[in-house]
C-alpha cells in the first residue's frame, strides 16, 4: 500500500531531477575540493551521492513495496560502505596520489568530477527508474520472485567479498610485513585473486549477467506485470547501462589497466621484491577467485580469454620496461646483488 501518490518532477522516470541533484552535489564538492586543495571529499562525495538519490526517489515514489525499498536500501548500503571506507583510508594516508597532477589545474580536476557525476547517475538508474511513477503505475509482482532472491544472495556475498578484501589489503599494508620494501599482498582473498575487491565490485554490478540490484529492479518487466510495449518496460531494461558503464570502467579504464601492467613495470624496474611479485602474477588469477594450482595449470590462451587476463594487462619486460633504469639499478647494486635475483626478459605467462 502506497503512503502517498508518486510525486511527478520534471519527467516521470526521475531522470532529470536525479541528474540535476547529482550535478549540483558534485559541483559543490568540486568547489570545496579545488578551493581548499582537499582530497578527503572527492570519493566521499561520490559514494554519498548514491545514498541521496535512493532516499529522494524512494521518498517521492510514496511506495511501500518491498522490492523498491530493498533495492533502494541495497544501493544505500553499497554507497555507504564505499564512501565510508575511502574516507577512512584517505584520513589515514592524508592525500590521494591520483590527483597530484590535477589538484591545482581547474579543468583536469573538474573533468574527474564530471566523470564522477556520470558514474553516479548511470549506476543509480535501476533504482531511479524502479521508484519512478511510470513504473509504479503498473501492478508490481509480489516480492520473493526468483530474481529477487538471487539478487539478494549475490548482493550479500559480493558486498561481503568486497568489504573483507578492502580490509585485508589495508591491514596488510599497515602490518610489519606489508611495510617491508617490495612486500606482496598475498593474504586472505588475495591468495586466490589479484583483485578480489574488484571482483566483488563487478559482481555487485554484474551478478549473473545483470547486477543484483538490476536483477531485483527488472522483476516487474521480467514477470510481465508491465506490458512489453510500454515505455516503462524499455526503461527498466535500459537501466543496464549502469552496470555496463561501471564494469567497463573497472576493466578497461581506471581499474585493472592502472593496476596491472604499471604496477609490474614499477616493481621490475626497482627490482625490490620482483621475484616474489612475478611468482604471484604467475600463480594468482587476475580477477576470478580460484586456487593457485588451478590458475597456474591453465593454458595461456584460456587465461587471456575466459580468465580475463587480457593482453593489455600483461607486462612484458622486454617491451614495457625502461631497460636504462634497470641497467642503472643493477650497476648500483653491483656485487651486493651478486646475480642472485632473476631478471626475466620473457613476458609473463
Amino acid at each position: 500500500m502506497a503512503t502517498h501518490s508518486p510525486v511527478h518532477v520534471l519527467d516521470n522516470y526521475y531522470l532529470a531531477i536525479t541528474l540535476l541533484i547529482t550535478i549540483a552535489y558534485q559541483l559543490i564538492g568540486f568547489s570545496i575540493a579545488f578551493t581548499c586543495k582537499f582530497d578527503k571529499l572527492t570519493d566521499f562525495a561520490g559514494g554519498t551521492n548514491f545514498i541521496w538519490l535512493a532516499i529522494i526517489t524512494l521518498a517521492m515514489s510514496g511506495t511501500s513495496n518491498a522490492r523498491q525499498i530493498i533495492a533502494s536500501i541495497f544501493i544505500m548500503l553499497w554507497g555507504a560502505r564505499l564512501s565510508g571506507f575511502l574516507l577512512f583510508r584517505i584520513l589515514k594516508t592524508g592525500k590521494d596520489d591520483r590527483f597530484d597532477d590535477k589538484r591545482d589545474k581547474f579543468f583536469p580536476f573538474l573533468g574527474f568530477w564530471v566523470f564522477q557525476m556520470l558514474w553516479v547517475w548511470t549506476v543509480s538508474l535501476p533504482v531511479t527508474i524502479l521508484n519512478s511513477p511510470n513504473v509504479l503505475q503498473y501492478p508490481q509482482p509480489s516480492f520473493g520472485k526468483a530474481t529477487d532472491i538471487i539478487g539478494i544472495i549475490i548482493f550479500v556475498l559480493a558486498l561481503g567479498l568486497e568489504s573483507v578484501s578492502d580490509v585485508q589489503k589495508y591491514r596488510f599494508k599497515q602490518s610489519e610485513q606489508g611495510k617491508q620494501p617490495g612486500a606482496v599482498c598475498n593474504v586472505g582473498f588475495f591468495k586466490y585473486s589479484r583483485h578480489p575487491n574488484y571482483f566483488g565490485e563487478i559482481s555487485i554490478q554484474v551478478g549473473k549477467s545483470p547486477h543484483p540490484i538490476f536483477m531485483i529492479a527488472i522483476t516487474p518487466a521480467g514477470y510481465h506485470t508491465i506490458p512489453s510495449s510500454s515505455g516503462a518496460y524499455a526503461a527498466l531494461y535500459s537501466s543496464m547501462l549502469g552496470w555496463i558503464f561501471l564494469t567497463a570502467l573497472l576493466m578497461f579504464l581506471s581499474g585493472l589497466p592502472l593496476q596491472e601492467r604499471p604496477g609490474a613495470k614499477k616493481r621490475y624496474e626497482k627490482g625490490t621484491g620482483w621475484p616474489e611479485y612475478e611468482k604471484w602474477l604467475h600463480e594468482t588469477s587476475i580477477l576470478i577467485p580460484m586456487p593457485p594450482a588451478v590458475w597456474r595449470s591453465l593454458p595461456v590462451w584460456v587465461k587471456r580469454t575466459v580468465g580475463l587476463e587480457f593482453s593489455m594487462y600483461v607486462f612484458d619486460p622486454a617491451k614495457h620496461a625502461d631497460q636504462g633504469k634497470v641497467r642503472e639499478r643493477e650497476a648500483e647494486e653491483g656485487e651486493r646483488r651478486g646475480g642472485g635475483e632473476r631478471q626475466s626478459s620473457e613476458p609473463l605467462r
